[in-house]
């Protein structure tokens, strides 16, 4: 059984950086997309951030592009969310997740394992 674990979320004001960390445990040779996910209550959970595992390759939501880097550790079973720049609105509950599905990597729909979340907020 694949099962990530998030840490690493806090509190920081506008303009700073947080650095998420997720390590996931089990077998990982089916999964081929980890990804980054938040959600505040009553929303929708929205894709951050992905990585294909095989090769890399990430994909970022518009709103983080240019502010959110995504980065995995293959020996270590880790994968990174390094986030700058922070703004009021990104103030959310972050999910770590692993995906077997090859399409739409930030859709949730297609992440079938899920970290708890960790908390992060950004003062103005």
């Amino acid at each position: 059984q694949v099962q990530p674990m998030e840490s690493g979320g806090g509190s920081v004001e506008a303009g700073g950086s947080l650095r998420l960390s997720c390590t996931v445990s089990g077998w990982m040779g089916n999964i081929v997309y980890m990804g980054w996910f938040r959600q505040a209550p009553g929303k929708n959970r929205e894709g951050v951030a992905s990585i294909r595992t095989s090769s890399g390759a990430s994909q970022y939501a518009e709103s983080v592009k240019g502010r959110f880097t995504i980065s995995q550790d293959k020996d270590k079973n880790m994968v990174f969310l390094q986030m700058d720049n922070l703004q009021p609105e990104d103030s959310d509950m972050y999910y770590c997740a692993a995906g077997q599905s090859w399409i739409r990597p930030l859709d949730s729909r297609n992440f079938g394992y899920w970290g708890q979340g960790t908390q992060v907020t950004v003062s103005s």
